[in-house]
């Protein structure tokens, strides 16, 4: 059963998961040498974007390319 996220979350949270913070790790991650990282869109509310190496999973969606 799908309830969706609980109603009263932190607003620090909706900073930490946004795809501008996605992306401003993505970038410190490939500074430090790591390789190319992608940031991927999940469809879960409560993790919207996350950062990877690998390929995204089935359900998710390339957003940006930090080559």
């Amino acid at each position: 059963m799908d309830e969706g996220p609980p109603a009263a979350l932190s607003p620090v949270r909706a900073v930490l998961a946004s795809f501008d913070h996605a992306y401003a790790v993505a970038i410190q991650q490939r500074r430090a040498g790591d390789s190319c990282r992608l940031v991927v869109g999940t469809g879960n509310p409560l993790q919207p974007f996350r950062v990877t190496h690998l390929a995204p999973r089935p359900h998710e969606r390339i957003l940006a390319l930090i080559a």
